[in-house]
């Protein structure tokens, strides 16, 4: 391990990278079994990733701020070695084999948490043995992980949120005990939250830990009883953090696996995800000594629960990226095998400009989005829980639409399991229900986004609206522009006819303020001057005019709603500020846009 950090180290001071390469290129023939620290393991040596995606920094603990950017040799590398796994170890056939059997592969988990890969150092910090990074790799890195396997990328996410209330809790000496415990042993780690009636409200907790007195009335310890509900890695982890309510509120322990009284219950039985383990767990009279108690400091839980939630939003909308990419990928291939009336599926408009190109546009959005919010973070630029909010809630649901779609791109076939499109429908799902249902994101987005737009006498989406419309045309940013200002007087006037009080007003509002946040992203990407593109620069433009006319539609539409049906009779101040979209303009060249995209994306 020594030699992999030193060179990992080397490499991020600029020196040398000639011994790097020559050591992968003569060892790329040992596949994963070569020596543990010379060999394959050598391509994490390079990397330089971090697990939490974490929306503020904090002492010691945060990874996803602040980091320099990974060389890309060595980027590529990472993503080579995980191509390597799917090949070698996560064909096809194995996927579908522990889907059906629905058992978590403890020995593959194993041997990705070993010497030969170590693909868990990639989610640790540097200063306790891993080789942290920034959030814009491990947004790649998790992206990938997801196209590879949601199950599999579950089980790592996991390992990740069980270790951050050891990140942001933590003091020093509990921090480097246990998270470099993690780094060594590669250890599975659990998260101890969700309760059968505590899911999104964490606030509603009923386990309890009682305090254990010496004769001398210290606190020597505590007896933890309750239950938790959906653990991921409960019946296999090695570690756990556990949530817990005190005298003085809730805080979190550290508890080994195996210990009496922490007693996991039956793996659940599940739609999707199903080779990842899920199940209960009772903690029955668990004595937990009173140094396993997160910082220290009882009633601290509920701040660092809130800090974890958004450390992982940026996580699972990479998986939502990952997991709709990979049907789009497939039905695209399917596409062009797939001879119908003559000809093949990917030269017939209603075949792919119906199931391939709104999803294809959606998913590039939700792209950007991610791309932009993960260069936010690398400079350490706090507080973007709603941002995290934003991704988690676009490119999820974006993620499940088109793995719905990717069924129907298959026909009769895609509901045969052996096509796989049907499984990834099923693990996609449950992205917009884990880490924050999408309900909950929109509550949030909708709630923080309508204090700002108050606070700032509409100057946030004002000042947008102005960026937006220094955009070129051909991104369809001043277009963008309108939309803007539009939804800035619809939240400003919903609020004074007092239609906010409405939850379903607010998930309207927050509808359309993800989708005009999610566009300027897009526009701002569609309009820079990069040789790193993956599509050309006439194409992303084109993707992006589209997603405006998708986000105008959306203004419009929820607006209607909103203004017409939201009171007790309509309310003209909004329906006027509609009146000001320039929809049927935006709309103008649709179809030749549209053409563009499926003929590069397709192609």
């Amino acid at each position: 391990m020594g030699e992999v950090i030193d060179l990992h180290r080397s490499l991020k001071d600029g020196r040398p990278m000639e011994h790097a390469h020559m050591t992968l290129a003569d060892r790329e023939g040992e596949g994963f079994g070569g020596n543990p620290t010379t060999g394959n393991l050598l391509r994490f040596a390079l990397a330089g990733i971090d697990t939490s995606l974490l929306i503020e920094s904090f002492e010691g603990g945060c990874c996803m701020t602040g980091q320099s950017k990974m060389d890309p040799e060595t980027l590529s590398m990472v993503m080579e070695t995980i191509a390597k796994l799917e090949r070698e170890r996560l064909p096809l056939e194995t996927k579908l084999a522990l889907d059906q059997a629905g058992k978590f592969p403890m020995d593959l988990i194993r041997f990705m948490l070993g010497p030969d890969v170590a693909l868990h150092l990639i989610f640790i910090p540097e200063e306790y043995g891993g080789l942290g990074a920034g959030a814009t790799e491990i947004a790649l890195v998790s992206e990938r992980m997801a196209r590879m396997d949601l199950a599999i990328a579950t089980s790592f996410l996991a390992i990740c949120l069980g270790m951050d209330p050891i990140r942001v809790g933590g003091t020093p000496e509990q921090r480097a005990k246990y998270i470099t415990k993690i780094a060594e042993e590669g250890l599975i780690v659990a998260y101890g939250v969700t309760e059968p009636d505590a899911g999104s409200n964490v606030q509603a907790l009923k386990t309890k830990a009682e305090r254990v007195l010496d004769d001398a009335g210290n606190i020597i310890g505590y007896r933890l009883n309750g239950q938790k509900q959906f653990i991921t890695n409960g019946g296999v982890a090695d570690l756990y953090t556990i949530l817990a309510d005190t005298p003085d509120g809730p805080s979190f322990f550290v508890v080994e696996g195996g210990a009496e009284g922490l007693v996991p219950g039956k793996h659940e039985d599940k739609h999707g995800i199903r080779a990842s383990d899920t199940c209960p767990l009772s903690l029955e009279d668990l004595f937990v000594p009173a140094e396993n108690l997160l910082g220290r400091v009882e009633g601290q839980g509920l701040k660092q629960a809130n800090q974890v939630f958004g450390y992982t939003r940026l996580m699972v909308a990479t998986f939502g990226l990952g997991g709709g990419m990979a049907s789009l990928e497939r039905a695209i291939r399917y596409s062009k095998e797939r001879i119908q009336f003559g000809g093949p599926l990917s030269e017939k408009q209603g075949y792919t400009h119906r199931l391939l190109v709104p999803h294809a546009v959606q998913l590039e959005a939700a792209r950007a989005y991610i791309e932009w919010v993960g260069r936010r973070l690398d400079t350490v630029e706090e507080d973007l829980q709603v941002e995290g909010s934003i991704a988690k809630y676009f490119a999820t649901e974006a993620g499940d639409a088109m793995a719905n779609d990717g069924i129907q791109a298959f026909g009769g076939y895609g509901y045969i399991r052996e096509y796989e499109v049907e499984k990834i429908k099923r693990d996609v799902k449950i992205l917009t229900i884990y880490e924050g249902t999408s309900e909950i994101q929109r509550s949030i987005i909708a709630m923080f986004r309508m204090r700002e737009t108050v606070r700032s006498k509409g100057g946030f989406y004002e000042e947008m609206a102005a960026r937006a419309l220094e955009l070129p045309v051909s991104t369809g940013g001043p277009h963008l522009s309108d939309a803007l200002k539009v939804l800035n007087d619809l939240i400003l006037g919903a609020r004074k006819a007092k239609l906010t009080r409405s939850q379903y007003v607010m998930f309207l509002l927050a509808d359309m303020m993800t989708w005009c946040e999610v566009a300027f992203g897009l526009c701002r990407k569609a309009a820079e001057d990069s040789g790193e593109r993956r599509y050309s620069r006439n194409c992303m433009e084109a993707v992006s005019r589209l997603f405006v006319c998708e986000t105008l539609e959306t203004v419009y539409v929820k607006g209607l709603r909103l203004s017409q049906g939201a009171g007790d009779e309509p309310v003209p101040a909004l329906m006027g500020a509609l009146s000001a979209l320039p929809l049927a303009e935006c709309l103008q060249g649709m179809l030749r846009d549209m053409d563009l995209v499926a003929a590069e994306f397709v192609a």
